[in-house]
C-alpha cells in the first residue's frame, strides 16, 4: 500500500494541493477552520511531509537564528531563559524551530548571521536586548537578512520589533505604593544608559510627578550593577538618609531582593517592588512587575515572518505589549 500523499490529503479535506502546501510550510497563511480541515485529514491518513525535500523546493531552512548569552553571574533569575523557551514553543507552533549560536559582540553577532544565512542554515534570526545606536539592525538591514527584536532603542524603529512597556511598569508599581499611603519612594536601578533601565527610571519618575512626588524623591534616586550586593548597598544608603523613603521599587528582582535582605537584617520597614517576577520574587513573597513574555515569544514570531489571515500588511513594525502588577507581601499595607 502507497504511503498517502498531498493529493490524498487535499482530496481527504476537499481543499487543493496549494492549500495543504500552505498549511505545512506558511500556516499563517491559511483560515483557522481551513488549517484544522486539512491538520484532520493528515492526522487520519497518517501523511508524514519529506521535510527535506521540502526544504530544497522551498529554499527554505525553516530554522530562526538566535545568539544565547552567559547568565549574569550575579542574577538571581534570568527573564532570558523564559523568553528562549517562549520563542522556541511559538517557533513550533508556526512550524519553526531555533538554531542556537554563540558570539562575542554583536558585530560578531552579524557576522555569524551573515554566514548561517549564507549557507542557508537559517532563514531569518531574532535579536535580543536591543539597546541605543545597536550596531545590529542597521547590519543586518544592509545585509538583506530577516530579522525581528525584542526591544527597541526609538519608538521610530524601522524594523520589526517586539517590547515590554517597561516605563508603565514601574508607573504601576509606584500606584499601587501611593495607593497604599506611601509618598516618599524611592528607585534603584541600573547605571543611566541601558535602554530599559532608563524606561523603567522614566516610569518611576512620570508617576511621582503625576502624583505631586517628585519633589521630595529626585535624590532618592540610586544606580548600580545588577547583583544582590548592590542592593543591598543601596538599601542601606537610604535608610541612612536624613529622610528615609518609605517604598522603594526596584529596576530587577536581584535589585529588590538585596534591598529586602538589608531590611530584614535592620528589622526596618520599607515596602519594596522588583521588576520581572522571576522565580526568587516568588520564593521571597516580593511584590513585582511580571512580563508576558509567553505573548512576547508569539508576538516575535509573527513580527518575523509576518501578518497572519486577517491583518493588513504595512501595519506599524512595532508591538508594545503591558505588564502585570504582582502584589505579594513585600508591598502590602501592613
Amino acid at each position: 500500500m502507497h504511503p498517502p500523499t498531498v493529493e490524498d490529503v487535499a482530496r481527504a479535506a476537499g481543499v487543493s494541493r496549494q492549500t495543504v502546501s500552505n498549511v505545512l510550510n506558511a500556516p499563517q497563511r491559511v483560515r483557522p477552520e481551513t488549517r484544522a480541515r486539512v491538520e484532520t485529514a493528515i492526522e487520519q491518513l497518517g501523511y508524514r511531509p519529506n521535510r527535506v525535500a521540502q526544504s530544497l523546493r522551498a529554499a527554505t531552512s525553516r530554522m530562526i537564528g538566535y545568539r544565547i548569552e552567559p547568565m549574569h553571574p550575579h542574577a538571581l533569575g534570568s527573564i532570558h531563559d523564559r523568553f528562549l523557551h517562549a520563542l522556541a514553543e511559538a517557533g513550533r507552533a508556526a512550524d519553526r524551530h531555533l538554531l542556537l549560536f554563540t558570539a562575542d559582540d554583536p558585530q560578531d553577532e552579524v557576522a555569524n548571521v551573515q554566514a548561517l544565512h549564507r549557507a542557508g542554515a537559517i532563514d531569518g534570526v531574532v535579536l535580543y536586548g536591543i539597546q541605543s545606536g545597536d550596531p545590529r539592525p542597521p547590519g543586518l538591514r544592509q545585509l538583506r537578512i530577516p530579522f525581528a527584536a525584542f526591544g527597541r532603542a526609538g519608538a521610530d524603529a524601522e524594523h520589526p520589533w517586539v517590547d515590554i512597556d517597561n516605563a508603565a511598569g514601574t508607573a504601576a508599581a509606584v500606584e499601587h505604593l501611593v495607593t497604599g499611603g506611601h509618598r516618599r519612594i524611592a528607585f534603584v536601578g541600573y547605571p543611566q544608559g541601558a535602554a530599559v533601565g532608563d524606561r523603567r527610571a522614566d516610569g518611576w519618575r512620570t508617576a511621582l510627578d503625576q502624583h505631586g512626588l517628585l519633589d521630595g524623591s529626585h535624590h532618592l534616586d540610586l544606580r548600580g550593577e545588577d547583583s544582590l550586593a548592590t542592593g543591598s548597598r543601596l538599601a542601606e544608603v537610604l535608610l541612612d538618609h536624613p529622610t528615609p523613603p518609605t517604598a522603594v521599587v526596584a529596576a530587577t528582582d536581584t535589585l529588590a531582593a538585596g534591598v529586602l535582605r538589608t531590611v530584614r537584617q535592620r528589622h526596618a520597614r520599607l515596602a519594596v517592588v522588583g521588576f520581572d517576577d522571576t522565580p526568587t520574587a516568588g520564593a521571597l513573597d516580593l511584590s513585582s512587575v511580571r512580563q508576558p513574555i509567553e505573548a512576547v515569544g508569539h508576538a516575535m514570531i509573527r513580527a518575523l515572518l509576518g501578518p497572519v489571515p486577517g491583518e493588513t500588511p504595512g501595519e506599524p513594525t512595532g508591538q508594545l505589549l503591558a505588564p502585570e502588577l504582582i502584589v505579594r507581601a513585600s508591598s502590602a499595607p501592613h
